[in-house]
């Protein structure tokens, strides 16, 4: 696994002195040296076409290309992009690799610093993928694999003084790409830094510091373990938050040694309060600094503890992704997710499914996270790689036996066991590591216990995670090195029986669950409901954090994000990659708005609300609100009737406190109102600015004194009388100011005018289908099979009659279906039209038995493309469903076409308002049509028909169509989380066989009315 590599050890860099140190700016070291930067580079299919003895001090490299270092060579134009999730990409046939084992060569100049001369020097490689041999100045130095942990080498005696020259060849694939099979864009290259460190001839080789609470948290016992490379003094100085030295200690130290030091009433580190001290290990000519966190993690009676408080992990699991870079992460972009990721309220982060960069820890210590830190391992494509027969037949993990081969067969027990030291011994020292985990989906056998039990004896103080040894995968029997149980998109119902069986004393973390794909995730809310009722369960990660889109531009120079398949590479998993809360520049999709809000620290429920008593619930852990403020407005459709704020709440964690609001104004008449809190920082932190929201919680007040308003744009004119007459089977009908035809022979209108505007580019239509969400994947075979998308309709009966001087009803029987198939439904409608133009549609269906549930069922107005405005009273201001509508607040909105829906990456069904009372569609000058209901209905307007969606399958293939599409749903099944999580929960889906809704659609002039 290597040759000539240094021990693992911790993450640190050497400094001259305590300020440098302080500034954690590694160049400000004179004991640094990056490597970073231009390197000469040559490609080659396979590494058996390196000819040439490239590593050779006098080789003349001066026609290679350049190649900046670190960078993915997939970025660069070299090798082949390749996305595959859990696939292997090479023939499954371990530990062999193919022949053609593509190969790049690197050459470097550098020069040495002549203060360095009595110096011991190490290269460090943070990250190579896949593996690597190195040279320095013609000399062999070593060979490390690993690709996402540290590689040193002690390269002093092959160094000269001035210039020197580093030759290294990596390779594509070794036998650790079997333990490398991580649902990724497959990068390759020296990816992450490089760099020289110069230490003195004795100095301190690696730390490990250990905290201990004692005396119920009012004492802190810290022993600095140390192991030497020679002996020498080493002093230790511990300074508190404030800067000013608490503890010291000294010692003498040969090969290992221990310096304790004693801290009276620490300040305890948690995610809420990452309070860290300064420790500063001085030796020689060094100063090695380290940030400590005083904090303990447990697990008691089944339930997860920080500090002795039961903690709920609020995750998401993030890859290193950059939409250019690959995995090359740059240190403002590690802190934009961290802040993107404090101000959604996420307190927990896994690391998936590998080390990320030392400094991203480091950040988390600082901003305050708890990480679930990931061994490099995962062996996915084990699990498919001779499954024909179980594939076909559709059976789960369980039935895949070679899942387990290599974690059961002894001679991978050392490749094993080495992913789990190398990280445990570079990421030991980082407070924010709460629980280490032994991989990722690579079955479970002995050499997982192995790695366990090695990182159990070796830092006894954190807990050991591993989801693979669940017992659906029918692995190894024995779990008692684990200190979890751990699921993958179990479903709400599965982790709840978890938690109230009493035989299952171990508490459940959900590693992965409510897969945020597309427009999603719909489900969390249900998720959390549980969570917080059951001790046992600590929480979870969200899959995942950021979609994984390479930044691309078309022909026309549009920027789009591509993913598997678009780089022609065999085999891939399509858009399977865009499954993040946060678009590939960060800009947050709606689900981590809807994750925000389900998270959120703080709740507020209604004890009297026409009176203004409200109860606070304080769900942070560590820290009461006094850091908060609370905003508050009553409104009545969208009109602010009056407001206030609160300040200086200190209610406890985990407590809540009763306030009083002080309403002016006599809310009891004023018919329903609506009553928003917004919970805000009262002052400016690293991660937000002062007045940024937490949170909000909205009440409707309804009272008994209920005022009756008018309609929207109620019209004052009175007109009495319609003209009706039949021709070429259009009934035409007339009035005042309006005129109107209904086709019936199709049983829809096909016109609507007022003032002889049209208001209609089309006749309108009855519609079921939306363009399928990535969470729909599961079941659009059945609803292609159907002939949701292009069902047509089948008019069985469609008669009309003028009932008095100013009502017309239309009745027409129908149903919708497509060749081959019997018809999906069938359905009656009533139209009536009136004197004032309005039409008031009142529809009954029956829907075949054969189909589970429906995605929507409405009507499909196409309005020219001049009715581009767009007025309502319901939830926004972006879009809501069923599931997925916790952070939609109610109110009175005004939004252009452009507005209302969410740009996919993979075009899919967007942009649905859920709850709506009322809504105008109308053009700039207000003149359009109003559409409402007895019953809140969802709809959406866009420029795309949801088949256009459905064959779009980038962005830049989309083409606005001139006319505005409209949905009415009479309702829109909801989102959940089913492209790789459970199904889509019963009361969320349109699954009854029998329904009945209304509709009225009335001319308006809305500037007028």
């Amino acid at each position: 696994m290597h040759i000539n590599r240094e021990k693992p050890r911790a993450y640190y860099i050497p400094y001259a002195d305590a300020e440098e140190a302080a500034s954690r700016k590694r160049g400000r070291s004179p004991y640094y040296q990056t490597l970073n930067g231009s390197w000469k580079f040559q490609y080659h299919g396979s590494f058996e076409e390196v000819r040439e003895s490239f590593y050779e001090a006098d080789y003349d490299a001066g026609s290679w290309s350049s190649l900046l270092v670190p960078s993915c060579w997939q970025n660069n134009g070299y090798d082949q992009m390749h996305y595959s999730n859990l696939n292997y990409t090479i023939p499954c046939d371990p530990p062999f690799v193919p022949d053609d084992n593509p190969a790049g060569l690197y050459i470097r100049e550098f020069n040495l610093s002549p203060d360095w001369t009595d110096k011991e020097k190490y290269v460090v490689f943070e990250g190579v993928n896949a593996c690597f041999y190195l040279w320095v100045n013609g000399s062999f130095v070593g060979y490390s694999q690993g690709s996402r942990v540290p590689a040193e080498f002690n390269i002093s005696k092959h160094l000269v003084s001035g210039v020197n020259r580093m030759a290294v060849m990596v390779l594509k694939f070794c036998d650790g790409t079997y333990l490398e099979d991580q649902d990724l864009w497959r990068y390759t290259g020296i990816f992450r830094d490089v760099y020289m460190l110069a230490r003195d001839k004795a100095h301190i080789r690696d730390v490990f510091v250990r905290t201990t609470l004692l005396n119920g948290d009012r004492e802190a016992q810290l022993n600095i373990e140390l192991e030497m490379a020679g002996g020498a003094v080493v002093q230790a100085v511990l300074r508190d938050p404030s800067g000013i030295e608490i503890a010291a200690a000294q010692g003498e130290i040969g090969q290992a040694g221990l310096l304790p030091m004693q801290v009276l009433d620490p300040q305890l580190w948690s995610a809420e309060q990452p309070v860290l001290y300064e420790l500063l290990l001085s030796s020689g000519e060094e100063v090695l600094r380290f940030s400590v966190g005083f904090r303990r993690v447990e697990i008691q009676e089944g339930v997860f503890q920080i500090n002795g408080v039961p903690v709920k992990l609020k995750g998401v699991n993030r890859h290193d992704s950059h939409p250019s870079l690959g995995q090359t992460i740059p240190l403002q972009h590690m802190i934009q997710d961290l802040q993107v990721m404090k101000r959604h309220n996420i307190n927990t982060i896994r690391a998936s499914h590998y080390p990320n960069d030392p400094r991203f820890l480091e950040l988390c210590n600082e901003y305050g996270f708890y990480v679930v830190d990931e061994a490099d391992l995962e062996c996915h494509g084990l699990a498919i790689a001779d499954n024909w027969d179980n594939m076909a037949k559709g059976l789960g993990m369980q039935s895949y036996t070679d899942f387990h081969q290599l974690s059961n067969n002894p001679d991978w027990e050392e490749a094993f066991v080495d992913r789990a030291v190398r990280m445990v011994e570079r990421d030991k020292n980082n407070p924010c590591v709460v629980i280490w985990s032994m991989g990722n989906e690579s079955g479970y056998g002995p050499n997982h216990i192995a790695m366990a039990k090695w990182t159990r004896e070796r830092d006894s103080a954190r807990p050991v995670h591993y989801e693979g040894a669940a017992s659906l995968y029918l692995g190894h029997p024995d779990t008692s090195a684990l200190d979890m149980e751990s699921r993958m998109y179990a479903s709400v119902p599965e982790i709840e029986a978890y938690a109230k069986d009493e035989s299952k004393g171990k508490p459940l973390f959900l590693c992965e669950y409510s897969h945020a794909m597309g427009n999603g995730p719909g489900d969390l809310l249900d998720y959390w409901n549980v969570i917080y009722a059951e001790p046992k369960l600590m929480g979870g990660c969200v899959w995942e954090w950021c979609d994984h889109g390479i930044e691309r531009k078309t022909e026309h120079g549009d920027t789009y994000y591509a993913y598997g398949g678009d780089f022609g590479e065999k085999p891939h998993d399509g858009n399977f990659c865009i499954d993040g809360l946060v678009a590939p520049d960060r800009t947050p999709h709606t689900g981590l708005l809807e994750l925000k809000q389900v998270i959120a620290p703080v709740r507020i429920e209604a004890i009297e609300l026409e009176k203004g008593r409200l109860l606070v619930r304080n769900l942070y852990d560590f820290i009461d609100l006094s850091h908060l403020v609370f905003y508050w407005k009553l409104e009545r459709d969208g009109v602010l009737i009056e407001q206030g704020e609160l300040r200086g709440l200190r209610t406890a964690p985990h407590s809540g406190e009763e306030v009083q609001l002080v309403f002016q104004s006599d809310i009891l008449a004023r018919g329903t109102l609506c009553l928003t809190l917004s919970c805000c920082e009262a002052r400016q932190s690293l991660w937000a600015e002062r007045g940024h929201e937490i949170m909000f919680q909205q009440f409707e007040v309804k009272t008994n004194q209920e005022s009756q308003g008018q309609q929207p744009y109620e019209c004052k004119a009175t007109h009495t009388s319609i003209r009706v007459r039949e021709q070429d089977r259009k009934l035409l009908v007339e009035g005042f100011d309006f005129s109107h035809s209904f086709d019936l022979r199709r049983g829809m209108p096909d016109q609507l005018t007022r003032h002889g505007v049209e208001l209609l580019e089309q006749p309108l239509s009855f519609n079921m289908w939306r363009a399928p969400l990535d969470n729909d994947r599961p079941l659009v075979s059945r609803w292609t099979y159907e002939g949701l998308e292009h069902a047509s309709m089948k008019v069985y009966r469609c008669d009309w009659e003028q009932i008095s001087d100013n009502e017309v009803v239309v009745t027409t029987e129908f149903s919708l279906g497509i060749y081959t198939r019997k018809p999906i439904v069938r359905g009656v409608a009533k139209w009536h039209m009136d004197a004032e133009g309005a039409l008031t549609v009142k529809t009954s269906v029956q829907v075949k038995e054969e189909i589970d549930f429906l995605p929507r069922f409405g009507l499909q107005l196409r309005m020219p493309a001049s009715m581009n405005t767009v007025d309502y009273v319901g939830y926004g201001p972006h879009e809501s469903y069923a599931d997925k509508r916790q952070s939609v607040r109610k109110g009175r909105y005004l939004q252009h076409v452009d507005e209302m829906g969410e740009r996919y990456i993979m075009p899919q069904e967007n942009g649905s308002r859920w709850g709506t009372e009322w809504a105008v569609v109308s053009n700039e000058l207000g003149m359009g049509l109003l559409m409402d209901s007895a019953e809140a209905f969802s709809f959406n307007v866009s420029n795309y028909l949801p088949q256009d969606l459905t064959a779009a399958k980038h962005t830049y293939e989309l083409r606005k169509r001139q006319e505005t599409i409209v949905q009415l749903d009479y309702k829109m099944s909801g989102v959940g989380s089913h492209s790789c999580g459970p199904k889509l929960l019963d009361k969320y889906q349109l699954n009854e066989k029998q329904f009945d809704f209304q509709f009225t659609l009335r001319p308006v002039f809305k500037e007028d009315e």
